[in-house]
């Protein structure tokens, strides 16, 4: 996923908004000017909390495929290879609609933006529901990867952008948290209704709820700043910050801000390749290959019939487990961020997402054999959940933090569309080809998965700086 620059439209990854302004200045602001506020939070984190419906949303249809695969397949009467379209031309919708999002949000505004991609996404819905055949159900498909490509960039910049300075890293992680609690709501309500009802309330839900949130919350004031708007741009401030709030500074270096970040030469793709940034784009795009070639889509997207593969009669029980894991992990992984360190992290998720791949290739092994047939489902089940444990840790966010970190501020936006179009073309490649191979070789399968795991431990041994403690500005010099 891969988001759009706030000021110029270009792309940058999410995690890079948890500090999307550098402002050199040397104006010395006294703590009691930055502590006087007597301001109030409640409408930041309301609208925080509006935002979000949108990150549930982008879990919702990501984690639709999984439980549904069999009685989609049953009812439509759907082979292999058209129901590998359905669950990856999601991929081709978002990498479209997170390359387009930039351009739309600047245009429309963040609320403009965040509604639009709600609409899309409940005319996809729609589709699925009503759809007796493939056509309609690919096209609903499409349209809410098209929506949620929208969504990965306009939640987190709108969050950032309306944040106070001492939240903006707590409530933006939020968005991460809530793709994660969205896809498992989708996998724990999948076990129990049909995938028309499913589509209907799952996939409806938080759209209706972000819609008439938007009414009750203000336009991001940096985009009303951007756009001229100034008048707009004190009030939704002041509504942020509460009436009685002191706005007078932050309202000056917002903008400044704008002033600077527009002064800025505009980079390009091909400027990616000069001398000076050949490591940042080697260590930023080597991450997107990892996260992908890990498998994550694969195994994501088609849980419930790999459960089916490994002797589970019906692949809910390690469904539900595997919806029920994610979210403590990606709080375990929230917490540990800035206290054990990016580069570790990563090694650990490398190491353990590796193990979980050859446990589950070594029990579908076992299976074919015929030896052990009563440990199968146990360690094909462990060894997904150990998967998506270890990923969740790590190898899921960070990726997109680091490369955040280690691109100076012009060249991030077009750092940002290189890496937004090789994480989702893998993960296209991943979620297409996941059923053919699992019907070819399931051992083969995560085993060739697990492979690309001992690759990934040493790719970033051997090439990812540690980041942890560092200003942006010491580590970009560092590389």
């Amino acid at each position: 996923m891969a988001i759009t620059d706030i000021e110029n439209g270009d792309n940058k990854s999410p995690e890079d908004l948890k500090e999307p302004f550098i402002v050199n200045t040397s104006r010395n602001v006294n703590s009691s000017q930055e502590t006087d506020q007597n301001g109030t939070i409640k409408m930041a984190l309301l609208s925080t909390a509006v935002a979000v419906c949108g990150s549930t949303e982008f879990g919702a249809c990501v984690g639709f495929s999984a439980p549904t695969q069999l009685a989609i397949c049953q009812d439509l009467n759907l082979s292999v290879a058209e129901f590998s379209l359905f669950g990856s031309i999601i991929t081709i919708g978002a990498m479209i609609g997170a390359v387009t999002s930039g351009r739309i949000a600047d245009t429309i505004g963040r609320k403009g933006s965040m509604a639009l991609s709600a609409v899309i996404c409940i005319a996809g819905w729609l589709a699925i529901f009503m759809a007796m055949g493939s056509v309609l159900l690919d096209t609903g498909r499409f349209f809410t990867g098209y929506g949620i490509g929208i969504f990965t960039f306009v939640v987190p910049v709108y969050i950032a952008e309306i944040s106070p300075k001492e939240l903006r890293g707590g409530l933006t992680t939020l968005n991460q948290f809530m793709i994660v609690t969205g896809s498992s709501i989708s996998f724990l309500l999948g076990t129990v209704v049909s995938w028309r009802t499913l589509a209907i309330t799952t996939g409806l839900a938080p759209c209706i709820l972000l819609i008439a949130g938007l009414f009750f919350i203000p336009e991001s004031p940096r985009w009303l700043a951007k756009v001229g708007r100034k008048v707009e741009f004190e009030n939704s401030l002041r509504k942020l910050r509460g009436e009685k709030a002191n706005i007078t500074v932050e309202a000056k270096e917002i903008q400044e801000t704008i002033l600077t970040l527009q002064s800025l030469p505009k980079a390009r793709l091909l400027d990616l390749f000069e001398p000076q940034y050949i490591k940042p784009v080697i260590i930023s795009v080597g991450l997107m290959i990892c996260q992908q070639s890990g498998g994550i889509n694969g195994i994501g997207f088609y849980a419930s019939e790999t459960f089916i593969f490994a002797g589970l009669k019906s692949g809910k029980s390690g469904t539900i487990a595997y919806a029920l894991i994610q979210i403590p992990i990606t709080i375990v992984g929230m917490v540990l961020l800035d206290k054990s360190g990016r580069r570790v992290l990563l090694l650990v998720s490398s190491f353990g997402t590796c193990l979980g791949c050859f446990i589950t290739g070594t029990a579908f092994f076992f299976k074919g054999q015929g030896i052990l047939l009563e440990w199968v489902p146990f360690l094909a089940v462990s060894g997904v959940l150990l998967f998506i444990a270890f990923f969740s840790v790590g190898m899921g966010a960070i990726p997109w933090l680091i490369m955040s970190e280690i691109f100076p501020l012009h060249i991030k936006g077009a750092a940002g569309s290189l890496v937004c179009i090789v994480n989702w073309l893998g993960a296209w490649v991943v979620s297409y080809s996941f059923n053919f191979l699992i019907n070819w070789s399931p051992a083969g399968t995560f085993w060739l998965f697990a492979g690309f795991g001992v690759l990934n431990i040493i790719f970033v041994a051997k090439l990812v700086p540690e980041t942890k403690g560092k200003s942006l500005e010491e580590i970009q010099a560092s590389l």
